[in-house]
C-alpha cells in the first residue's frame, strides 16, 4: 500500500483482515527503512503496529480519544493519520515531532514524553465527556513499564472508584526502555499464563443458569464459585480488584483476538482493561532479540546487519564517565550505592550493576521513590548516588526539596542530559533543574568543563558530607582532554579563571564555556579585553570572585544553558543587588521563557541565540555603558 497517500484512518474501515496484514508488513518496512536514516524509537514501534491498527479500525478518532503514554510508540498512529510524508524529517530541526503533537494534527488528543500521564489525562477527558454529555470512547494505550509509575496506580485506583466508561489498553511487551523490575511486573507475568478469564468465567455463568433455582443457599454457594474461580485463573486478580472488567491477555498481532476483544470493551459499561501482549521489536531480528534496550531508541544502523552508524575514536560519554567514576571510588567505599529509576543502560550503569550487583537498585519508572529511598539510605550513612536525566528529576521535586534538601541529607544527585538533548524535543530538554535546584536551601549545584574536572566533581561530591549535592553533565561526549591518574576534591563553590581580561567578564560552565572562550578570543582581535570565567558551582557561587569583579566595574555577561527565569544569570543579579552593586552592568544569555522544540543542538543554540556572533554582540553593547558611567 502507498502510505503517503493516507490523509485519516477513515480507510481502515473497508480493508479487510488479509489486507490489514500487508498493510502491517509495509507500515513494518516502512519504519525500518526510515529509521535507518533518521533514528527514533524502532523498537516500540515495531510492536505496536497491529494494535495500532486495530484501534484506528475499531474506534473513530479524533471523535474517539486514542491516548499514547510516554508518546514514542506514536508513529504508527501518525502514519494512519496522514503523515508517512514528513517521516524523513523525523525529530529533526522544524521537522516531525517524535511524540503526539497537538499542532500536527487533530488525532494528537494528548501531548507527551513522560511516562503514566496517559490514565490521568484519559479520567478527565471522560469526565469531561459526561459533565458535557456527549458520547465518544477514551482510550488510553499505557505500558507494562509505565503502569508502574505512581501516577499511574493513582490513577487506576480513581478511575476504579468512579467508575468511567473508559477502554484501557494495557500493551504488555515485558520491556519499557530497560527490562521492567517490581511486583507489578511479576503480576502481569502471572496475568500472562492465566488464560482466557473471561471466556472461563461466562461459560460458568451458562451452566449456574441450567441449574434450577433451590433457595437462596444454591445461588450463595454458585457465586462463591464463581469468585473461587476468579481467584484461581488469575492470581491476584488485582485489576478486578480496583474495579475494573478485566480482558485478555490477548496477543497484540493476532487481529482476530483484537476485535473480537475490542467489540468486547465497547460494549461494556465501566472501566475495562484490555491486556494485550506484544512484541516490542517484531519483524526486525536485532530489535526483537534486545534483551537490555539498545534498540528502544536509536541513532541511523545498517538494516542488514544492525549495525549502529557511530562516529569512530570518539571520547567516552558523559554517562559512561560519570558511572565508571563512581564505581571506581565505590570499589574503596561501601557505603557507596546506586540507583536509577528505570534508566541503568541510559546512564551507563551496567558495570556497577555486575561488579556490585547488591548495591545497585533499578527501582522501576518510579522517580519519587527513588529519591526518598536515596534520602533514607543517607540517614543510615550511606553514601546514595541517584543517576537521574534532568527531564525526569522534575517529576521528583518535591521529595528532592521535602525528602532531602529539607533534612539536609548526604545525597549525590547525577543529572544527566542537562541542558539541550536535540531530537527529543521539548519534554526532554534538560533547562529546568538550575532553576528548580537553586533555590533550595543546603544544595550544592555544579557542572564540569570538561570530563577530567567532572571525574574530579564526582570524587568531591562522593568525599562531600555536608548535605546534598548534585552534578549535572549533557547528553553526548566529552572533549578528550588528558586525565590525571589522581583523583582531587575541588573546594566547594571556587571558580575558576580561564582567561584572563580587564575590560569585561564572562561568567559561565559547562557546555557553553567552549563558544565563550571562541567569542573572547575575537574580541581581543578587536581590542577588547575579556575575562572569562568557569563558574562551576553555580550554588554556592564564588563570592570572593564576584567582589573582585563589581569592584573593579567591569560588565559582566552571563551565559547558561538553560532558562533564564531562576538561573545562574538571576543568582549573579540577586548578588549585585543584595551587596549594593546598583550600577553594575549585567547582561544574561540563556534559555528563553518558552519551551524548546526539536532539532539538533547546533541549531536549537542558534535559534536562541547561544552562539559566539551574539555573545560578542552582547559584551560590545554593554561596553558603551561602562564607558558613560566612567
Amino acid at each position: 500500500m502507498d502510505l503517503m497517500s493516507i490523509k485519516d484512518p477513515s480507510f481502515l474501515k473497508g480493508l479487510n483482515k488479509e489486507q490489514l496484514e500487508e498493510l502491517s508488513s509495509d507500515i513494518r518496512r516502512f519504519l525500518i527503512e526510515t529509521l535507518s536514516k533518521t533514528g527514533g524509537h524502532i523498537g516500540p514501534n515495531l510492536g505496536v503496529v497491529e494494535l495500532t491498527i486495530a484501534l484506528h479500525k475499531c474506534f473513530d478518532s479524533p471523535k474517539d480519544k486514542i491516548i499514547w503514554d510516554v508518546g514514542h510508540q506514536s508513529y504508527v498512529h501518525k502514519i494512519l493519520t496522514g503523515r508517512a510524508g514528513q517521516f524523513d524529517t523525523l525529530r529533526q530541526y522544524q521537522g516531525l515531532c517524535g511524540f503526539p503533537k497537538m499542532s500536527e494534527s487533530e488525532h494528537d488528543v494528548w501531548e507527551t514524553g513522560h511516562s503514566s500521564t496517559s490514565l490521568s489525562a484519559a479520567m478527565g477527558m471522560a469526565i469531561a465527556r459526561d459533565v458535557k454529555k456527549e458520547s465518544n470512547y477514551v482510550i488510553p494505550v499505557i505500558g507494562d513499564g509505565a503502569l508502574t509509575g505512581g501516577m499511574a496506580l493513582e490513577a487506576l485506583n480513581h478511575i476504579g472508584h468512579e467508575q468511567k466508561d473508559m477502554i484501557v489498553v494495557l500493551n504488555d511487551n515485558e520491556m519499557s526502555i530497560a527490562p521492567n523490575v517490581g511486583a507489578l511486573h511479576n503480576v502481569l507475568g502471572r496475568l500472562r499464563t492465566a488464560g482466557k478469564y473471561k471466556w472461563a468465567k461466562e461459560e460458568l455463568d451458562y451452566l449456574l443458569k441450567k441449574i434450577p433455582a433451590v433457595g437462596g443457599k444454591l445461588a450463595a454457594t454458585a457465586e462463591k464459585v464463581k469468585d473461587s474461580l476468579k481467584y484461581m485463573l488469575v492470581s491476584g486478580i488485582f485489576f478486578e480488584e480496583l474495579g475494573f472488567t478485566y480482558l485478555g491477555p490477548v496477543d497484540g498481532h493476532d487481529y482476530d483476538a483484537l476485535f473480537e476483544n475490542l467489540a468486547y470493551a465497547k460494549k461494556t459499561k465501566g472501566p475495562v482493561l484490555l491486556h494485550v501482549i506484544t512484541k516490542k521489536g517484531k519483524g526486525y531480528s536485532p530489535a526483537e532479540h534486545d534483551k537490555i534496550g539498545n534498540w528502544h531508541g536509536t541513532g541511523q544502523y545498517k538494516i542488514d546487519t544492525g549495525d549502529f552508524i557511530k562516529p569512530v575514536n570518539t571520547p567516552p560519554s558523559w554517562s559512561t564517565l560519570v558511572s565508571e567514576t563512581v564505581r571506581k571510588i565505590a570499589r574503596k567505599d561501601e557505603r557507596i550505592v546506586a540507583i536509577t529509576p528505570a534508566m541503568p543502560v541510559g546512564s551507563k550503569l551496567e558495570g556497577f550493576a555486575s561488579e556490585f550487583p547488591d548495591r545497585m537498585f533499578d527501582v522501576g519508572i518510579a522517580e519519587q521513590h527513588a529519591a526518598t529511598m536515596a534520602a533514607g539510605l543517607a540517614t543510615q550513612k550511606m553514601k546514595p548516588f541517584l543517576a537521574i536525566y534532568s527531564t525526569f528529576l522534575q517529576r521528583a521535586y518535591d521529595q528532592v526539596l521535602h525528602d532531602i534538601s529539607r533534612q539536609n541529607l548526604n545525597v549525590f544527585i547525577g543529572v544527566d542530559r542537562a541542558g539541550l538533548v536535540g531530537a527529543d524535543g521539548e519534554t526532554h530538554q534538560g533547562v529546568f533543574d538550575i532553576a528548580f535546584l537553586r533555590n533550595l536551601p543546603n544544595m550544592v549545584l555544579m557542572m564540569p568543563k570538561d570530563e577530567n574536572e567532572g571525574q574530579h566533581m564526582v570524587n568531591t561530591a562522593l568525599k562531600y558530607d555536608d548535605g546534598p549535592i548534585t552534578l549535572r553533565f549533557p547528553r553526548g561526549n566529552g572533549y578528550g582532554v588528558p586525565m590525571d591518574q589522581e583523583l582531587k576534591q575541588i573546594p566547594i563553590g571556587s571558580w575558576e579563571v580561564l582567561k584572563t581580561g580587564k575590560d569585561a567578564v564572562i561568567l559561565t560552565f559547562g557546555t557553553t564555556i567552549p563558544m565563550a572562550l571562541e567569542a573572547a578570543n575575537r574580541l581581543e582581535k578587536q581590542g577588547i579585553s575579556v575575562q572569562v570565567v568557569n563558574a562551576r558551582f553555580i550554588k554556592p557561587m564564588d563570592e570572593a570572585m564576584l567582589h573582585d569583579i563589581f569592584r573593579a566595574h567591569l560588565p559582566v555577561l552571563t551565559i547558561e544553558e538553560a532558562v533564564l527565569q531562576g538561573g545562574f544569570g538571576s543568582a549573579v543579579l540577586e548578588f549585585a543587588h543584595d551587596h549594593g552593586y546598583q550600577h553594575a552592568f549585567i547582561d544574561r544569555l540563556g534559555v528563553p521563557d518558552r519551551f524548546i522544540e526539536h532539532g539538533s543542538v547546533k541549531e536549537l543554540l542558534k535559534e536562541i541565540g547561544l552562539t559566539p556572533d551574539n555573545i560578542v554582540v552582547k559584551i560590545k553593547s554593554l561596553m558603551p555603558k561602562k564607558q558613560k558611567r566612567a
